[in-house]
């Protein structure tokens, strides 16, 4: 069988504004590390200093207040950043 133009995968509108959407939400979930952040990924057995774990797999401010954190990746935090524990620096 021989596919003609008319048989060829054409997305709809609606199909390609579907991948648009999902395409810009997979870019907006990769944060840049040092934003201001309520809820992090926990990395470890602790949250940071400042976080309480949510038993999800993610330690929370609880909406208290509002760090700039960034994983360690195992190394010392920059300088103007503190180890907060739970690999994560918080910006002073």
């Amino acid at each position: 069988m021989t596919l003609t133009p008319s048989m060829r995968f054409s997305p709809s509108p609606l199909r390609a504004g579907l991948l648009a959407g999902l395409a810009c939400a997979a870019l907006g979930a990769l944060q840049l590390p040092a934003q201001a952040q309520r809820v992090v990924p926990k990395l470890g057995t602790l949250c940071p200093l400042g976080y309480v774990d949510t038993l999800n797999g993610k330690c929370s401010t609880l909406g208290l207040m509002t760090y700039t954190v960034k994983p360690t990746n195992g190394q010392a935090c920059p300088e103007g950043w503190m180890n907060v524990g739970g690999g994560y620096c918080r910006q002073k």
